[in-house]
């Protein structure tokens, strides 16, 4: 090797020891920064992370119906992916809530290169401290007791809310529809509207009203119950709770069978009913 480069890099490589070893030289010179890489595995305040593959986001939203009018809400999400396919591909208003601020940096990097910087929110929160009730979609990849331990929270929000969930299910409370995507469950649960007790059914008969008494129990979106006229009891059939859509019927004293539905909100349920061979008319129902 030519002697002159040989003599040159070690008069550099002098220069450069004596530099890095001069008084504050370590002080001025500027820190590398580096991006914030996630880990699959790595813990979090309550669970660890691990993303759910994209193929298994959209099927859980399609599973929802996520549309343009629909404002979901991703409890623990990660590196944004769900709050973006829901805003990007589906329309939707979107917000991701996730405790880990790294993660949250990384989601609105995420959000700027798919051009919806603006568009989506995330924020640091603890999952058990924030209000979600505005949600019209709840999506999650969480622990199973974690799912348990929101329940409560989840069944408070609007009858017709749908929540979607990645591998764990909600224990007792059945899910209304399953799926599975490349070897992964997805669960969807319609927050149902709450019926169980007694009701005052008023249904216009010739030129009054005929008043039924109905008792409703429910666990979830699974109801039955009876219905009864005077001192005769009726059993109802094909009862079904769907967030606040309800229907039932049973066949009363003359053998008649009343199929009823409508819609139930708060202590107040209206719909029609159609007795067998009859035209449909209005039903409304009080509880109390």
């Amino acid at each position: 090797m030519n002697t002159r480069i040989v003599a040159a890099r070690a008069v550099a490589t002098a220069f450069a020891l004596w530099l890095a070893a001069a008084p504050g030289y370590a002080q001025q010179a500027p820190a590398e920064s580096k991006a914030f890489v996630p880990q699959s595995g790595q813990p979090g305040k309550d669970v660890v992370w691990v993303p759910t593959p994209e193929a298994v986001v959209e099927r859980m939203l399609r599973m929802a119906r996520v549309g343009k009018n629909d404002y979901v809400i991703d409890l623990g999400s990660g590196d944004g992916r769900t709050v973006i396919m829901a805003a990007q591909k589906y329309g939707a208003r979107a917000m991701g809530i996730e405790y880990n601020p790294d993660m949250v940096a990384l989601s609105d990097r995420n959000a700027e290169k798919a051009g919806l910087g603006g568009k989506v929110k995330f924020m640091k929160a603890d999952l058990f401290e924030t209000d979600f009730s505005q949600a019209t979609v709840i999506t999650m990849y969480l622990l199973p007791q974690i799912n348990i331990k929101l329940r409560p929270k989840i069944l408070d929000m609007r009858p017709g809310t749908r929540v979607v969930s990645h591998a764990f299910n909600m224990e007792d409370w059945q899910p209304d529809q399953t799926a599975t995507v490349e070897g992964r469950d997805a669960y969807l649960w319609i927050v149902p509207a709450k019926v169980a007790g007694q009701w005052k059914l008023a249904v216009p008969a010739g030129n009054g009203q005929q008043a039924w008494q109905v008792t409703l129990e429910q666990q979830f979106q699974k109801i039955s119950g009876k219905a009864q006229l005077g001192d005769r009891s009726f059993n109802l059939t094909d009862a079904r709770l769907r967030g606040p859509a309800i229907q039932f019927s049973f066949v009363d004293g003359n053998g008649v069978k009343r199929e009823f539905s409508g819609t139930a909100r708060g202590d107040k349920m209206e719909g029609t009913t159609q007795a067998q061979g009859g035209a449909p008319v209005k039903w409304t129902a009080a509880r109390g």
